[in-house]
């Protein structure tokens, strides 16, 4: 199943539509939940209807089906109560390490690093990301996440995988010249992480086929930059699964359904795949090549994030945004 939300001059929540397999079509699901984030609160009673009209819309079925235009899409979830992002690459760990000059921590194989972002607007997956100051070193992040029901604090890895409902990408947008300031504070990241963007459509996981596997998306995460390829890192390299994200957040609390938990940035070992941000390229280009490179992110640049089956279905819709300045 496939679910989206329509923006909405009424709503920040957007309405709730049921997406077809391809993209094309979709249909109001508002007398099931006026919202995605209502839908997932109440996920016992919604999801077999939500089944049932993505089944009607995929057959043809469905009254009042409607040409999807994905930039009238919000993210898949406009907002939500909680935004948790992980960093489950240990590969992109190293590097953004050492491009601050920060130890690598002594737990690193075990203890998943993770952080609570801003999850009170999520960027629609068209919207441009607004900056008020380019020394910040405006910079993308192209991820996977989850999205779960109500958890159980003290969930086990493998427990907490069954708690996993809806799946998205993520434009998790960080200010890399604040970074290092903010984490010599000793306080964790803040002013450095501004609005993410989610993807357009959220996947439940039957969705994914055989690439969904143990808490693992098996698919290449395709980043293009000012319309130039720009990685395919295989997104199925995670070094902790979402399971073990999901239980490293709940281990203290539970957690409210319509949590989003983030992948980290999708990275690879392997350089012929490429970064799916561009403080990784610059890390890369300071240890082959002596210098750093490729400057951060300037007005007009724009960056696209998409996730297709081996079949080439674009399976989230598309994150394609474009720097702008907002004055103040």
């Amino acid at each position: 199943m496939k679910l989206g939300s329509l923006k909405s001059k009424t709503s920040r929540d957007g309405e709730l539509i049921v997406v077809s397999r391809d993209n094309r079509t979709g249909v109001l699901a508002g007398h099931i939940a006026p919202s995605l984030r209502e839908a997932v609160e109440n996920w016992s009673a919604t999801s077999r209807k939500l089944q049932e009209l993505s089944r009607q819309l995929n057959n043809g079925e469905a009254k009042g089906a409607f040409a999807i235009e994905e930039e009238q899409m919000h993210s898949a979830l406009p907002r939500a109560f909680q935004w948790a992002d992980g960093s489950a690459f240990l590969h992109h760990v190293k590097l953004v390490r050492q491009s601050r000059n920060a130890p690598l921590p002594e737990n690193m194989l075990t203890v998943p690093l993770m952080y609570q972002g801003a999850s009170d607007i999520f960027l629609a997956p068209t919207e441009p990301i607004p900056q008020v100051d380019f020394g910040h070193g405006t910079d993308f992040e192209g991820e996977v996440a989850v999205i779960v029901d109500d958890v159980p604090m003290g969930v086990t890895p493998e427990r907490a995988l069954a708690h996993i409902i809806l799946l998205v990408l993520v434009n998790d947008v960080s200010l890399r010249g604040l970074t290092a300031e903010e984490l010599a504070q000793g306080f964790g990241f803040l002013q450095s992480k501004p609005a993410s963007a989610l993807s357009p459509f959220a996947l439940t996981p039957d969705e994914l086929g055989s690439a969904w596997v143990e808490g693992r998306v098996h698919l290449p995460l395709l980043v293009d930059y000012n319309g130039e390829f720009f990685g395919n890192a295989d997104a199925g390299q995670m070094h902790f699964h979402f399971g073990q994200l999901i239980a490293h957040l709940a281990r203290t609390r539970d957690l409210a359904a319509g949590t989003v938990i983030g992948s980290g940035t999708v990275s690879n070992e392997e350089r012929s795949r490429g970064s799916s941000c561009l403080v990784e390229k610059r890390m890369l280009e300071k240890i082959h090549e002596g210098a750093f490179k490729t400057p951060f992110m300037k007005v007009g640049d724009t960056v696209r994030i998409e996730m297709k089956d081996q079949n080439g279905h674009n399976l989230f819709g598309t994150i394609y945004q474009k720097v702008t300045k907002r004055d103040v």
